[in-house]
């Protein structure tokens, strides 16, 4: 059981916390689930396979034909472009040509990595528990002078519409001095429902916002280091359930 928080950092009540938030920490498993979401964001590289060889280019070297020939003329027999009249053009498609296809073209790879959606969800629900561990969340660098972790709020976070109503919340709550930090990812805010909070968080460097359905794991534990600070709401709390999810 926590305190749930009023806006002007005074304290409303309490509530209890779901049995995720007493997950065991697993930062293997942890590790392994922000690689595979890193991954499978990246775009699968490769090559077209007709990079270099859309041309009209042939190789002229039939002895039965009088034009367009390249044998017995003292020039290189490759491919060239046919132009008007019956001449030949320049070379193409050899890669010492121009516009020709590369000698050792690189080969295509996708990124994708596949989890098993067990390991998975036991590194989400680690990643949602080490957010109410105060010794992982200083371990993680974070100096802000709170009273206990998770940080629980009234639902009316969710409705915050003005940047300067989030500084001013930050400030009640004992934690301008984390947005000092210059840390890339500082804090994170969890709603049960956007009414607002999303667009007025924006504009804060280092503060993302997300609801109970859009949680993962490079949210809770940017570079597989969990125990990011987290401010929830007290709705976020009740719909997260015992699965870690809504």
């Amino acid at each position: 059981m926590v305190n749930v928080y009023l806006l002007d950092g005074k304290v409303k009540g309490k509530v209890d916390l779901p049995k995720v938030f007493q997950a065991p920490h697993r930062p293997d498993l942890i590790q392994k689930a922000v690689v595979a979401e890193q991954a499978n964001v990246r775009q699968p590289y490769g090559v077209s396979s007709l990079a270099g060889l859309k041309t009209s280019a042939d190789y002229f070297g039939s002895r039965r034909r009088t034009y367009r020939q390249t044998i017995n003329r003292g020039m290189t027999r490759l491919p060239r472009v046919k132009s008007g009249g019956g001449g030949l053009g320049q070379v193409r498609r050899v890669p010492q040509s121009t516009g020709g296809r590369r000698a050792h073209p690189p080969r295509g790879r996708d990124y994708t990595r596949k989890l098993n959606r067990k390991e998975y969800m036991i590194a989400l629900h680690s990643a949602i528990a080490s957010t109410a561990s105060r010794k992982l969340v200083e371990g993680r660098g974070h100096t802000a002078d709170v009273k206990e972790v998770p940080i629980v709020v009234e639902d009316k976070i969710e409705g915050l519409k003005h940047t300067k109503d989030v500084l001013k919340m930050f400030k009640s709550l004992g934690l301008d001095g984390e947005l000092a930090s210059k840390k890339k990812r500082k804090m994170l805010i969890v709603v049960g429902e956007d009414k607002g909070i999303f667009n007025a968080a924006s504009n804060i460097e280092g503060v993302d916002v997300a609801t109970v359905n859009d949680l993962d794991v490079e949210l809770l534990a940017p570079g597989t280091q969990a125990g990011r600070l987290t401010v929830w709401s007290e709705a976020a709390v009740k719909r997260i359930g015992e699965d870690g999810t809504a």
